[in-house]
């Protein structure tokens, strides 16, 4: 994929001065200036040199900031991520399941974040833990794997949680048990792995329940009344053909953010334009523009509170579980056969594509050596 010709960075930059008077606290303004800084000078950089001996080209690269809310730096993240979720992959149907909050609850999201989404991932594995635990729907323990997403294609807020389950689970004499949905692998009729109107209203009634555990009186009772003015949504796909598709599913959105680069397509006039896609009318394309100081605030939004986990492991997929079960699981049910892909560990150097980067120095925030400079620029043949 081609570099995108527009970044969140860039709005951040030229909004530099102004970013602490954008953001609700001094973490999301601290993230901002992160984002701000990620592959400058700023961050410091390394030399990197070809080893291919027909090569020897020096590349100049700036550190990257590593921030989970940088567009810039979830590929890596993301590709390291997923090779560890294929090795606890087992040869059954898998399940997408979405919960998301309504609307009524996004000013309460904005001052007690922490507080919410945590007893949004305790509610959902609540739920599906239970349903799975029921002997008239499976009556066997399951697992889930749950990304936590709180935006709109609009930037607004919107959380909701991306839930990926196995269809079935382990009885109590330690046996796979398929869902009673037709949980069999390959099979597409399976609509839904639990009823989802029923999921939906255990759903609000706990979470609710949760709030008022938590809260107590410091809201007043018509509050808990509104949330139970409408249904809430409980969204359940049909289950994935294969399992290899669930990797491309955790791909797609394990270290997705509210906004990527190349949705980005102007940034004129102090306002940022970008691409929207309106899923209500089957994913129809349109163009979004907003003032600077309303873009940053939207994205700000979705910056998690410090050391908040927004990719959570349950049941037999929590790391307690996963050492022992999983691998005796795929010696009975299977593992499925995945496409060989190449290794991590080396960077292919851009202008040979045959040699491999090795860092040859680093260099600090002030930018890289004069002797450095001088010997690129005498390679470019142009000033860097």
């Amino acid at each position: 994929m081609s570099c995108p010709d527009h970044e969140v960075a860039h709005v951040l930059e030229r909004n530099r001065e102004s970013l602490a008077d954008l953001c609700a606290n001094s973490w999301q303004a601290r993230t901002l200036h992160a984002l701000r800084k990620c592959r400058t000078a700023a961050l410091g950089g390394h030399i990197d040199g070809c080893d291919n001996p027909t090569c020897h080209k020096l590349h100049l690269s700036y550190n990257s900031c590593r921030n989970r809310h940088c567009p810039k730096c979830q590929g890596h993240k993301k590709e390291e991520w997923i090779r560890a979720r294929e090795a606890d992959l087992l040869n059954v149907s898998y399940f997408h399941v979405v919960f998301t909050l309504p609307c009524e609850l996004n000013q309460l999201c904005l001052y007690e974040p922490k507080l919410v989404y945590d007893l949004l991932f305790k509610t959902a594995w609540g739920i599906i833990g239970d349903f799975g635990a029921n002997p008239k729907l499976l009556g066997a323990k399951m697992g889930m794997v749950a990304i936590l997403h709180t935006w709109g294609q609009n930037l607004s807020l919107h959380p909701h949680l991306h839930c990926i389950v196995p269809g079935g689970g382990i009885t109590q004499s330690g046996k796979w048990k398929h869902a009673k949905s037709k949980g069999k692998l390959g099979c597409r009729t399976a609509r839904y792995l639990f009823p989802v109107k029923a999921m939906g209203k255990v759903f609000r009634a706990r979470f609710v329940a949760g709030l008022r555990k938590e809260l107590g009186k410091s809201k007043p009772p018509s509050f808990y009344e509104s949330l139970f003015r409408h249904n809430w949504v409980v969204y359940c796909k049909r289950p994935f053909f294969r399992p290899s598709q669930v990797v491309e599913y955790l791909g797609r959105y394990t270290h997705k953010i509210a906004i990527s680069n190349h949705r980005i397509k102007s940034l004129e006039d102090g306002k940022v334009t970008f691409m929207v896609k309106d899923y209500r009318q089957g994913g129809k394309k349109s163009i979004l523009g907003l003032p600077d100081a309303e873009f940053i605030r939207r994205f700000s939004l979705h910056i998690l509170p410090k050391g908040f986990t927004r990719i959570r492991h349950y049941g037999i997929l929590s790391s307690y579980y996963k050492r022992t079960i999983i691998p005796e699981l795929q010696e009975v049910v299977g593992k499925p056969e995945l496409a060989e892909t190449e290794p991590l560990m080396h960077r292919k150097c851009p202008a040979c594509k045959k040699g491999n980067l090795v860092t040859i120095a680093t260099f600090p925030a002030r930018g890289p050596p004069q002797h450095w400079q001088e010997q690129i620029k005498k390679q470019l043949n142009r000033p860097i």
